[in-house]
């Protein structure tokens, strides 16, 4: 059987977090190590997250943490969508992406650039019942984001949206889409438009599921849309504005990336020194051997360092300070220590490890995608070093 797993999180020094942001934390991991962690593997196998717990979600607000109180959410903050994805990772990180699309992608747009009329018309559904999803990837433009395909015909009252987009999370459950598309092709990047795309609008469906590595309990679909009818009071913002709508929405969403790789990586390494206490070879425990030993606190210092840049960024974000550059280096180093955790929880579980009665494997397999989505590390590469050469 499986060692007893202890996923409390580290003491962390007294600044770092206030009363209430400690409070709320402790909530958040009581509810996914009780409501969550039992039906981790379930989920993982079956590939889809269970509605039960989805439900759960709404009904404890985190599927409208910063939501205005007006508008039936939380009234709370970025850091602490933060924290809740960090403390859903730790025991499932599909759980913490689905709260982060929700949160830092979705919302945060909507809060940032909707009308009062949208902000009226959706974010009482998103803290309610509906799920959102960012639709930007397409085929031909990952990195390249910008290069997309997917075009808007402007008809006036209505634009008519043609394409397909790729790797849409959440989009299984998805009642909300904020999707872009260029209504101006001619005008290159100037032209790419956001709008507000609901599941039941004519001409849009939501196609294959993707069979994936990691993450699998976290839908990721693809979006087909056959002259889709969106009314001109969908667009988010400006026509033409979708662009800088997209990269600052990116930004934010990049922190709460890292959020879920610091939560991985702290569920790895809780993992392994709850086997290095139990697990005997040579009449003691490997926990004894100054090799393991080592290996552990390697992975508790990289864990500490990248939980730090995460939580800097947030603060920044949240005073209204530059952070792209912050934000970029937490997602960057998060994504490889988490990796590194994953793969060294591994092999101090040593040949159980590599099975799946034991639930590092599966961490493992969820890390590969913190290295990816949201902008790949070459991206975060690019985005520290523009700002280090002042670009």
């Amino acid at each position: 059987m499986p060692a007893a797993q202890n996923l409390d999180a580290p003491p962390q020094p007294l600044t770092l977090l206030s009363d209430d942001e400690a409070l709320f934390q402790s909530t958040v991991r009581q509810f996914a190590r009780d409501q969550i962690r039992p039906y981790v593997r379930e989920m993982d196998e079956a590939g889809l997250f269970r509605k039960d717990l989805l439900a759960q979600f709404f009904q404890l607000g985190l599927m409208g943490i910063e939501i205005p109180e007006e508008y039936g959410g939380q009234g709370g903050t970025f850091f602490q969508a933060v924290l809740a994805v960090e403390e859903l990772s730790a025991v499932d990180p599909a759980a913490g992406v689905i709260v982060d699309v929700q949160n830092t992608l979705s919302i945060n747009a909507l809060l940032r650039w909707a009308s009062a009329e949208q902000k009226a018309h959706y974010l009482p559904r998103l803290a309610a019942d509906t799920v959102g999803a960012y639709a930007l990837s397409e085929a031909g433009s990952g990195s390249d984001a910008f290069a997309m395909a997917t075009r808007a015909e402007d008809r006036g009252d209505h634009f008519l949206i043609t394409g397909r987009k790729l790797w849409i999370t959440n989009a299984a459950e998805a009642g909300l889409f904020l999707l872009f598309a260029n209504a101006r092709p001619d005008d290159g990047y100037k032209g790419i438009t956001a709008f507000l795309i609901e599941r039941d609008f004519p001409g849009f469906q939501v196609g294959k599921k993707e069979d994936k590595l990691g993450i699998r309990a976290s839908s990721t679909c693809e979006l087909i849309l056959d002259g889709c009818r969106v009314p001109r009071e969908n667009v988010l913002g400006e026509v033409g504005q979708g662009y800088k709508i997209a990269m600052e929405t990116l930004n934010e969403g990049r922190i709460a990336i890292g959020a879920q790789m610091i939560g991985l990586a702290r569920g790895a390494l809780h993992h392994a020194v709850a086997y290095a206490k139990e697990r005997k070879q040579f009449g003691k425990t490997i926990g004894e051997f100054q090799g393991v030993q080592f290996e552990l606190a390697k992975m508790a210092t990289d864990l500490e360092a990248a939980r730090l840049l995460v939580y800097n960024a947030a603060r920044l974000k949240e005073t209204g300070r530059p952070f792209a550059a912050e934000a970029a280096m937490a997602k960057y180093f998060a994504s490889q220590i988490a990796e590194n955790a994953a793969s060294k929880a591994i092999e101090v579980h040593g040949g159980v490890g590599f099975t799946k009665d034991y639930p590092v494997e599966k961490l493992y397999r969820d890390a590969k995608i913190g290295r990816i989505y949201e902008g790949t590390s070459n991206i975060q590469l690019l985005t520290i070093a523009k700002k280090l050469l002042g670009k």
